[in-house]
């Protein structure tokens, strides 16, 4: 939960890295709460309720996605090919530090040399 709570604080932050375990907590959690709130629209007969959820997460799961990208060295524009993304979005990231930023486990290659 914490990191679905963390996307969405940095819902408009196209910048840095996010670890496998971000991006994917943030998959499961979104799609239990989209299940949720179907279910409390249509219990009310209010079905315009769960895409006005889908639109509010819309820009998060996009950054996040972005985030992941940049974690294993690749552009965010590479969310727009339909089997590599989820291909990058398995692959464990860049330890230490990339052209995007710091390695988000706070890992560097030096450290795991000297451990």
């Amino acid at each position: 939960m914490k990191y679905y709570l963390k996307v969405l604080q940095n819902y408009a932050n196209f910048n840095g890295r996010a670890r496998r375990a971000e991006y994917w907590y943030f998959v499961l959690f979104n799609v239990i709460a989209s299940a949720i709130v179907g279910f409390i629209g249509g219990l009310m007969d209010f079905q315009l309720l769960g895409n006005i959820y889908s639109l509010a997460v819309l820009l998060p799961s996009i950054a996040v996605a972005v985030r992941r990208m940049h974690d294993v060295g690749k552009s965010g524009w590479f969310i727009l090919i339909p089997i590599y993304n989820f291909i990058l979005a398995v692959t464990a990231g860049d330890s230490g530090e990339n052209e995007y930023g710091q390695d988000p486990k706070g890992e560097s290659s030096s450290d795991l040399l000297d451990a």
